[in-house]
């Protein structure tokens, strides 16, 4: 949970309670040590576990996280997977698999969420896409194709949502170097070619993420909705 934790943490530096969610039991040790940080700055820490790989284990998590909170402010959407495979091998397990943990649990929790801030008449929802939302990448077919459906999916909700006051923007980062991004980029080879291609020269960390969350999670955002913003260390400006 790289960008994850970093997210969660740097949201309660910036004084918020925040609710942290976890794929799986397993995960919990992880989850109380993140939930232990946050406290120690003085904010709340609450749990909560769901599979998106089952769009129902999506809505009763935001069901359940509306009735811990009493309402959300925040929602970043997080989660997310790949199953790297030329596009002639793509099964449809591996696509299902990733459409519904990137795109279709994730907007079932958005709507869970979503109806309180309407009624509320204010929020933000930060989307977490990626450059490949954007672009086109190699042995990615179903990646891209859920990351492009998420951007497409922020233009929507911003359309619907803002008028109730309800920004909804997406960031789409560079690779970010993460257990994920280890396993997808192993080939030392495809790395570099990558790396080529950021003038920066580096992969984003997950702080780069957590600050770019801060400022759409900030007033200082308050006038952008809709917007997917890059962190990529210029790869988009070829």
């Amino acid at each position: 949970m790289g960008i994850g934790k970093d997210v969660a943490v740097s949201l309660a530096h910036a004084g918020a309670d925040v609710v942290i969610a976890g794929k799986e039991e397993s995960e919990r040790e992880s989850l109380n040590e993140v939930a232990r940080r946050i406290r120690e700055l003085g904010r709340k820490a609450e749990i909560v576990i769901a599979d998106f790989q089952y769009s129902q284990e999506a809505v009763n998590m935001g069901e359940e996280v509306v009735q811990l909170t009493g309402g959300v402010d925040i929602l970043v959407n997080n989660a997310g997977t790949s199953v790297v495979q030329p596009s002639l091998e793509v099964t449809e397990e591996a696509w299902d698999k990733v459409l519904n943990v990137n795109l279709k649990s994730l907007f079932f929790l958005t709507q869970a969420i979503g109806r309180g801030m309407v009624e509320k008449g204010s929020g933000k929802i930060i989307n977490i896409s990626s450059l490949a939302g954007m672009l086109g990448l190699k042995d990615h077919a179903a990646y891209c194709a859920s990351k492009g459906g998420l951007i497409l999916l922020t233009k929507v909700l911003a359309m619907e949502w803002g008028p109730h006051g309800i920004n909804v923007n997406a960031i789409a980062p560079v690779i970010v170097w993460t257990p994920l991004a280890e396993y997808a980029w192993s080939d030392p080879v495809k790395k570099q070619a990558m790396l080529d291609k950021v003038p920066l020269g580096r992969f984003a960390s997950t702080m780069d993420i957590a600050g770019a969350v801060i400022f759409l999670a900030s007033p200082a955002s308050d006038m952008i909705n809709g917007v997917t913003l890059p962190v990529d260390g210029g790869y988009t400006a070829h």
